[in-house]
């Protein structure tokens, strides 16, 4: 368990400018937080901030981008001290096999891990002077429940959302001893921008202000590993569980099945 999310605390919170992020964000405005908001569009960033002008602020930049990045490390530290950072930024690419090509895997891993470990150059200071002060600190990482099976066309989604979760655990493992929790959210399907680019059917679909409400429930709980919804999330790790060859030629049919479905729809 980590420690519950305080009644107002100094939030900062990346790819807040639509999907989860932005859900996310109304909601932790709503229940009285001071917020730094981070994303790509400075116009999105400002139109959020007009929901509480006295306690939100925006600092726009690409999460992949490590200059673009320390030039609001200045807004983190004049905003005072950090409570908690959610680094939700992230994107989602799928790969076309016959037309295989390696910017597909590259833009996932840059995007959705090392966008997320630059964010830790100025994430990670800011929650340290937190944590000395005997007061909560907690880092949270949005990851996706993807990976834990080997959907076709998602070789460089899934690769990342793995490895983003392998690095959230250790990190859990390193910061431990800090004071620093750190909280992995793992959703399945849920109605962004991203998805509504989804050519193939999403069982048990979530809004994304459903998804902002169980991040924040759970946060508010103390759980180290936020996972939803449940139906799709038990199935997943269930199948995850199988033997290998049993997941391999289940995989191999999946992806056999939504080939044919594209051609037909083609």
């Amino acid at each position: 368990m980590s420690r519950p999310l305080e009644s107002t605390s100094n939030i900062w919170i990346t790819g807040a400018s639509s999907g989860i992020g932005e859900a996310v964000t109304r909601e932790m405005a709503q229940q009285g937080h001071r917020l730094i908001v981070t994303g790509r569009r400075q116009e999105a960033l400002d139109e959020l901030c007009t929901l509480a002008p006295e306690r939100m602020k925006a600092a726009a930049a690409d999460t992949t981008d490590r200059a673009a990045l320390q030039t609001i490390s200045g807004e983190l530290e004049a905003f005072g001290s950090l409570d908690m950072a959610i680094l939700n930024a992230g994107t989602c690419e799928y790969l076309e096999i016959a037309d295989f090509d390696s910017s597909i895997i590259d833009h996932n891993v840059t995007t959705n891990v090392v966008g997320t470990a630059r964010c830790l150059d100025i994430a990670l200071p800011a929650l340290r002077r937190t944590a000395k002060q005997g007061r909560p600190a907690t880092l949270v990482i949005v990851s996706s429940s993807a990976w834990w099976f080997p959907f076709g066309r998602a070789e460089g989604y899934g690769a990342s959302k793995a490895a983003l979760t392998y690095f959230a655990h250790s990190l859990r493992a390193d910061l431990a001893s800090e004071g620093i929790d750190v909280v992995v959210v793992s959703p399945g399907f849920v109605k962004t921008p991203l998805t509504d680019r989804n050519d193939f059917p999403m069982p048990f679909l979530v809004s994304a202000e459903d998804a902002a409400t169980r991040i924040v429930n759970g946060l508010r709980n103390g759980k180290t590993e936020i996972a939803f919804p449940k139906r799709f999330t038990w199935t997943l790790k269930l199948l995850g569980a199988l033997p290998q060859g049993v997941i391999d030629r289940m995989a191999a049919s999946m992806s056999r099945q939504s080939r044919k479905e594209q051609e037909s729809n083609g």
